[in-house]
């Protein structure tokens, strides 16, 4: 089992939408991961047929379940750091990101995020995603919250 698996085995994500491969490094104010966008992912089909690029949406959803929900799942955790079964995830309130280089088909991309904030549920991080060749593509500041129960 992996170091990190406790956190991938939270994620609240089915295959087909699950952009997160592994986890390098967690702390409580850092985390690093990765993913590899395969170039047999549907969505290059259609986004710019000729030269199919990642779509960037799809690139800030990879930095906000790594760099956000990851990191909230590691520090919603018990003291020991295994999270509870059924910790409600971080959802994404706030994006603010600068897109620099676009992501290609079959790239590994690494996510790398900092903590600016953890508190009453709602975790705020500077990300960042790198290619492969260590070229940065997209940074910014990602917000999200845990959401709150609805009155019955």
């Amino acid at each position: 089992m992996s170091r990190y698996q406790y956190i991938l085995d939270q994620l609240p994500y089915g295959p087909g939408f699950c952009f997160v491969d592994g986890l390098e490094e967690v702390s409580e104010t850092a985390i690093r991961g990765y993913y590899h966008f395969r170039e047999t992912a549907p969505f290059y089909r259609d986004h710019f047929p000729q030269k199919a690029l990642t779509p960037g949406v799809l690139l800030v959803e990879c930095m906000a379940q790594i760099g956000l929900v990851c990191l909230g799942i590691h520090l919603a955790g018990r003291p020991d750091n295994e999270t509870p079964q059924g910790a409600p995830p971080l959802v994404l309130t706030e994006s603010n990101v600068i897109y620099e280089s676009t992501v290609p088909p079959g790239e590994i991309v690494r996510v790398e995020a900092q903590r600016k904030y953890w508190r009453l549920g709602k975790l705020k991080c500077t990300v960042a995603l790198f290619r492969s060749d260590g070229q940065r593509a997209v940074y910014g500041t990602l917000a999200g919250m845990q959401p709150r129960s609805r009155p019955a």
